[in-house]
């Protein structure tokens, strides 16, 4: 069998992949995650292939992005507990989509698949003490908040993959792994 490889520093695609029953080795890809498109499938895609496609390890390689989008405007992790606030706030009583990117690379027979899930998102209205309380606590989560923490009950209501929101589509993932062996693409 094949060694999986996971391209990823989350501890939530860690923690998916585990409970899921997979075996895999982590390496933390080095990339720059500046892109310049606006499309937010453009972005997870191209971010999560890039990502796998930096590790230099023989094996299936899995890389994932994850970004939210509120309206037009895309929104990754923020960079301080002031960003994390304005973002909780832009957040609040809002319906916004969650999109991961996942690309799978098979270093060993150069064929790549590359997709994303999309998933809807509506939030409770916030109120100040709610956003103070978690303003610094998911710096390291796309829009600043964590679906899957017990005491932070921002979402009113999902509309798709709750793992998607979580930081990594598992149903999607699984489906591509079975159609890389149909649909063939050559890495660059």
């Amino acid at each position: 069998m094949t060694k999986l490889i996971l391209a990823s520093s989350s501890p939530q695609r860690k923690k998916i992949l585990k409970d899921a029953g997979y075996k895999f080795e982590i390496v933390h890809p080095k990339i720059s995650e500046k892109v310049r498109s606006k499309n937010p499938v453009k972005i997870v895609e191209s971010l999560a292939l890039k990502k796998a496609k930096a590790v230099k390890k023989n094996g299936i390689v899995v890389g994932a992005d994850t970004i939210v989008v509120l309206r037009s405007e895309i929104i990754g992790k923020p960079k301080n507990e002031n960003e994390a606030r304005k973002i909780l706030r832009k957040l609040s009583g809002s319906k916004h989509y969650v999109y991961t990117g996942v690309a799978i690379v098979d270093t060993v027979n150069k064929r790549y698949i590359v997709d994303y899930e999309k998933t809807e998102v509506q939030f409770r209205k916030l109120s100040e003490e709610d956003i103070e309380n978690v303003c610094g606590k998911y710096l390291d989560k796309a829009g600043a908040y964590s679906i899957q923490s017990k005491n932070d009950r921002f979402v009113k209501n999902i509309k798709g993959d709750y793992l998607n929101v979580v930081g990594f589509p598992l149903e999607k993932f699984q489906k591509m792994l079975k159609k890389l062996q149909n649909r063939i693409y050559l890495c660059d």
